[in-house]
C-alpha cells in the first residue's frame, strides 16, 4: 500500500529544475508555485505505524530570491540559499537538510509514514540503491551524479509540497532505502525484519 495526503495548493508540486548552462553559471528554472499550503495535519502513530520526518531549514527570502516565489515557505528565517550551496560544495551535504530517523529498524508490514516538515518540496522515494536525484547540480554537489532510475521515473505525486504526506508498508524482508529525489543526501535506510 503506498498512499500520498496533499494539502491544498493552487497548483500541482513538482521538483525545481536546475539547469546548467555551457556558457555560464548554473540557473534554476521557475519552481512550482506553493503560496496556499496549510498547516501539516496533526497524527499520533499507532503500534504498526512509524514516523519519518523530512526536514529543511530554508531562508525564504534567499531561496525564493535565487529560485523563484514559493520555492521556500517557511515561516522562519533559516540557512541563506548561498549558505546551503556552500555547505554542500564543502561538505556533498547540507546537515539540515534530512531525514529523521535516518536509520531504524521495523517490523514486516510497518507503515512509514513521512511527514514534510520543511518549506520546500521533498520526496520519500523508494530506491533499489542510494543514487542522484532530478536536480543536477545537487547531484554534482552532493557527489551522486547519477540519478537513481525510481527518481528519474517518479510521478509528479511523489514530490511533496510542506506538510504532506507520504506512507508506505514495509512488505519486504531485508533493507529498504529511501531518499529524497531532490535533496538526495536525504535518506533513511530501513532494517525491515
Amino acid at each position: 500500500m503506498h498512499t500520498r495526503s496533499w494539502v491544498v495548493l493552487p497548483t500541482t508540486a513538482a521538483a525545481a529544475l536546475l539547469l546548467v548552462s555551457c556558457d555560464g553559471p548554473a540557473r534554476i528554472a521557475e519552481p512550482p508555485r506553493l503560496s496556499a499550503v496549510t498547516a501539516a495535519p496533526q497524527y499520533s502513530a499507532s503500534p504498526d505505524e512509524h514516523p519519518v520526518e523530512m526536514l529543511d531549514q530554508c531562508d525564504p527570502a534567499t531561496f525564493n530570491a535565487a529560485i523563484g516565489p514559493g520555492t521556500c515557505l517557511s515561516a522562519h528565517p533559516g540557512f541563506s540559499f548561498s549558505s546551503f550551496i556552500d555547505q554542500l560544495t564543502r561538505m556533498q551535504n547540507a546537515p539540515a537538510w534530512r531525514n529523521a530517523p535516518s536509520a531504524l529498524s521495523l517490523a514486516f508490514g510497518t507503515t512509514l509514514r513521512a511527514v514534510n516538515r520543511g518549506g520546500e518540496v521533498h520526496t520519500f522515494t523508494r530506491v533499489a540503491a542510494f543514487g542522484g536525484g532530478v536536480v543536477p547540480l545537487l547531484n554534482a554537489l552532493a557527489g551522486t551524479p547519477v540519478p537513481a532510475p525510481e527518481c528519474l521515473a517518479a510521478p509528479p505525486d511523489e514530490f511533496l509540497p510542506p506538510g504532506g504526506v507520504d506512507e508506505d508498508v514495509v512488505t519486504t524482508h531485508g533493507t529498504a532505502l529511501y531518499q529524497c529525489c531532490i535533496h538526495p543526501w536525504m535518506r533513511t535506510t530501513v532494517a525491515v525484519r
